[in-house]
């Protein structure tokens, strides 16, 4: 969803910039200025360097919430006592930028959820100071990772709510940036 939304915008006509976890596919547009990254600290790291140079920050990754406490750069040999793995909590991107943000600065975050989708997401975009998160879930055939489709719903700070049937993602990135430019000329007016 990342990549369809940074190039719909580019379509747009917005200066865009992509931080891109480790993807095997890349933005066709060559105005789009990506930045690599290979997991969720760096991911975190580059968000909040650009952040406050941005008006507006559409958080599609899915980031990990955890991450191991000790890596090792060789093979981890078996034993007979089997292993535990310590996990830390990675940093909540969508909430450290919500706390950064300026009034005039628009976030939209997006909610994958297995139970409770609306209620969850509902909770999730006010907890983290955004202007409004898409909701997309695993349970919809053809929505979420590994297909070139998705079915979303969308709620806004004002407690909108606007569901789509399963479309292209490029539909579905033009979807979001419609409900953003809408959101941005009611403040402004």
């Amino acid at each position: 969803m990342g990549i369809a939304i940074a190039e719909t915008a580019a379509l747009y006509g917005a200066d865009v910039e992509l931080v891109l976890g480790p993807v095997d596919i890349k933005p066709d547009d060559d105005s789009i200025i990506v930045t690599n990254v290979t997991n969720a600290a760096e991911m975190a790291e580059a968000c909040v360097a650009k952040f406050p140079g941005c008006d507006i920050a559409i958080l599609s990754a899915a980031v990990a919430d955890f991450t191991p406490v000790a890596s090792s750069e060789m093979k981890i040999k078996k034993n007979s006592h089997g292993m535990t793995l310590q996990l830390k909590s990675t940093m909540d991107i969508a909430a450290t930028l919500g706390k950064m943000r300026r009034d005039d600065q628009f976030i939209a975050g997006f909610a994958l959820e297995t139970t409770k989708g609306l209620d969850e997401a509902v909770d999730k975009l006010k907890r983290k100071n955004m202007n409004m998160i898409v909701l997309n879930s695993l349970q919809e055939e053809g929505a979420g990772f590994g297909y070139d489709t998705n079915r979303v719903t969308i709620i806004d700070k004002n407690n909108n709510i606007d569901k789509f049937e399963l479309k292209s993602k490029a539909e579905v990135a033009r979807d979001i940036l419609d409900k953003i430019i809408s959101m941005q000329a009611d403040l402004s007016e």
